[in-house]
């Protein structure tokens, strides 16, 4: 699989692979996403939601990190963390932070974090 660029991925602008048949060329085929990842892997949507939002704010902190060319030490300085934490929002590790610690370090790297609430299509 080609690399994919996270804005990408969590914007739901991916593929899937086909499986390959013997003797037969790799096929793969583009699917339209349904805007949110964790939706189209089949997490329920309240908790998706949330876990895209983590994934989105998680990602401005390590581009934020990757822009500023610090080191996990100095990020961590910057965020008043331990390094082991770094390096969890480095890898992603969505599962270990919730919204509200995520808005709290983008404010220490001096960003400010905008909520947009918008009426649902469908209402359960």
């Amino acid at each position: 699989m080609d690399k994919l660029d996270l804005n990408d991925f969590l914007a739901g602008r991916y593929f899937i692979a086909m499986p390959m048949e013997r003797n037969k060329q790799p096929e793969s085929r583009h699917e339209i996403g349904s805007g949110n990842i964790f939706v189209d892997l089949g997490f329920p949507e309240e908790e998706a939601v949330n876990m895209l939002a983590r994934a989105n704010l998680m990602g401005t902190i390590r581009e934020t990190i990757r822009e500023n060319g610090w080191t996990q030490e100095q990020a961590a300085k910057v965020l008043k963390v331990k390094q082991p934490r770094v390096a969890e929002i480095m890898s992603m590790k969505t599962q270990h932070y919730s919204v509200d610690l995520l808005m709290k370090m983008l404010d220490r790297l001096g960003k400010r974090v905008s909520v947009i609430v918008e009426n649902k299509s469908e209402v359960a």
